[in-house]
């Protein structure tokens, strides 16, 4: 039951990280659900509101820092936090927070 409950949860998490998270390309808004980046996210901080710490915007950042974002077909490869607008930031560790407290 506990894996149905992470699993669970892992899909909530990734589902209202896509709908609220976008990457700011010349001001266009790509919703990290349209750009099929939500779950990777979801999946690599799902260990920070698990912890028991609160979370930290820094610990965030570090893991942002490291999914690669594959640009211009491949040629490029960016950090996905250089992409996010900061508001974008504030409102994942928002979610973050969220979700920790509901666990």
């Amino acid at each position: 039951m506990a894996k149905a409950n992470t699993t669970e949860l892992l899909e909530a998490l990734a589902a209202e990280i896509g709908d609220n998270v976008y990457i700011d390309i010349a001001k266009w808004h790509l919703y990290l659900s349209n750009a099929k980046l939500h779950t990777v996210v979801a999946e690599q901080l799902y260990s920070l509101i698990t912890a028991n710490k609160p979370v930290e915007e820094n610990d965030v950042i570090r893991v942002l820092e490291s999914i690669p974002v594959k640009i211009g077909g491949g040629k490029k490869e960016l950090p996905l936090i250089d992409l996010l607008p900061l508001q974008c930031q504030v409102n994942l560790v928002d979610i973050l927070e969220k979700y920790q407290r509901e666990i």
